[in-house]
């Protein structure tokens, strides 16, 4: 079977793509899937170990509904044993959806002469974010269009306003980017900036499927989109998330080209993603694109418990596109991020009325419309721990020191302490009573789980510093 060397090495910020259509399609068309093997796979992943390319394709090719089951048990033992119970919180805040590009499923695309351009000035930059902290959000991504107005320079403007708007106790600790492939002289820019994790989705790692669908503009070119993540590990940035548009090819080679992405960051960078994520396409502004491609919820499902045991350190989102029932059950199977009270339309988070889903004024339709709160009541009820935390990429624990620390698991000694802490701070500021009542429970509930006695007591004095005032305390 075929197997692409790394090429690692950038010439004029360009570099072969990593991508092998032929050898995917090798693994996926001549891998068996026994119980055996599948069994002993899963078994490697529980270890913490990371899968092949061919144990990828041993799990993507076990159509059998019992094994399948374990496919998705191995995951859910497989993020407890890696992060705990816990489900980081965040929002989207969109700052612009101007865009040159040509898309054909999405609805900022440049010929949609339906949508509503709108960037927002800092002045409404800033009452976004002080509407965000009034519920409670300390994590933010902030999504732009692919314009040119939407340079380095102005995306580390914009960031520097997210991280200096302080209302009550209210601040944002994270500001994480998704925006157009920059240059290496651009990511140096966005990394002086403070930045947390920067997104670039390939949307589709099929070289001849990207182009059907990207007709027009600078990500019409497949190979500079695809080695954008490489500039910017050059740049010093060294969290980066990846992710699929499942929808637009085949589910089973973009799981497989998501892991082969890692593979390439691995060998290159000593580093992989910070996060993966796996949007599914949904409603879109004129959007017509057929059902080709459409990912079932029972595939949904299993292709989020493969990735999960395919690379165990790596942190995994599900966004709002998704149905509460959908978001609710998924959850167990390895998902480590979720967004909360999520509005993407221009300026919609500072409107006082609640209104109907314009989809010409945003990128496609939110299918689950819970506010913050809302949510953070079901994860207590499905026996959860909410957090706001904040610590790995202040303490300098990203990139490869990241790896150092969740490659072993160790990084839940540090993620269930700081999600108590978080937590916290939200009972204290924004939870109404009944949440509060409850979360409290919930946080005696997990300091007990702790298993150190002296982080016990930590956790125990800084939640008492907590209920007397103070605020940002973490390990």
């Amino acid at each position: 079977m075929k197997f692409t060397p790394e090429i690692c090495s950038i010439k004029d910020e360009r570099m072969q793509p990593f991508i092998d259509a032929d050898e995917i399609w090798n693994y996926l068309n001549n891998t068996a899937s026994t119980p055996e093997r599948v069994r002993e796979i899963i078994a490697k992943s529980i270890s913490k170990q990371r899968l092949t390319l061919e144990e990828t394709a041993v799990l993507i090719n076990t159509n059998d509904p019992l094994l399948i089951e374990e496919i998705k048990q191995g995951a859910r033992t497989l993020k407890e044993k890696v992060y705990g119970n816990r489900i980081v919180l965040f929002a989207p805040l969109y700052i612009g959806n101007k865009c040159s590009n040509n898309c054909t499923y999405c609805g900022f695309r440049a010929s949609n002469t339906e949508a509503e351009r709108k960037t927002l000035n800092d002045e409404e930059i800033v009452k976004e974010i002080e509407a965000l902290e009034d519920n409670g959000q300390k994590r933010l991504i902030l999504v732009y269009g692919e314009h040119a107005q939407y340079s380095p320079e102005y995306i580390a403007h914009t960031v520097k306003i997210a991280y200096g708007v302080k209302k009550g106790n209210g601040e944002i600790r994270r500001v994480n980017i998704n925006a157009a492939p920059l240059d290496i002289k651009g990511f140096k820019t966005i990394k002086e900036a403070g930045i947390g994790t920067y997104q670039v989705f390939q949307e589709t790692y099929h070289p001849e499927a990207y182009k059907t669908y990207h007709l027009r503009g600078k990500k019409a070119d497949y190979g500079y989109r695809l080695t954008s993540l490489d500039r910017a590990q050059e740049a010093g940035l060294d969290d980066v998330g990846i992710g699929v548009l499942f929808g637009l090819y085949d589910w089973r080679f973009e799981v497989m080209a998501l892991i082969r992405h890692t593979n390439h960051l691995e060998a290159c960078y000593n580093v992989g993603p910070h996060t993966i994520s796996f949007p599914r396409i949904k409603d879109a502004s004129t959007l017509d694109l057929g059902e080709k491609y459409f990912v079932n919820d029972e595939n949904f499902v299993k292709l989020i418990a493969i990735l999960r045991l395919a690379v165990p350190y790596t942190g995994m989102i599900l966004t709002a596109r998704e149905p509460a029932w959908l978001r609710n059950e998924i959850i167990q199977f390895g998902i480590s991020q979720i967004d909360g009270g999520t509005k993407i339309e221009l300026g919609s988070y500072a409107e006082t009325l609640n209104h109907e889903q314009d989809l010409n004024r945003g990128q496609f339709r939110i299918n689950d419309e819970r506010s913050l709160n809302e949510i953070i009541d079901e994860l207590f009820e499905k026996d959860m721990l909410p957090s706001f935390c904040t610590a790995c990429y202040r303490m300098g624990r990203t990139g490869e020191h990241f790896m150092e620390f969740s490659v072993p698991g160790f990084i839940k000694r540090y993620c269930s302490p700081n999600a108590i802490l978080t937590l916290a701070e939200y009972l204290m500021d924004y939870a109404p009573k009944n949440t509060a009542i409850r979360g409290w429970e919930v946080i005696e509930k997990n300091i007990k789980l702790l298993e150190n006695e002296k982080v016990i007591d930590a956790v125990k004095e800084r939640i008492e510093k907590i209920k007397n005032g103070e605020r940002d305390l973490y390990f």
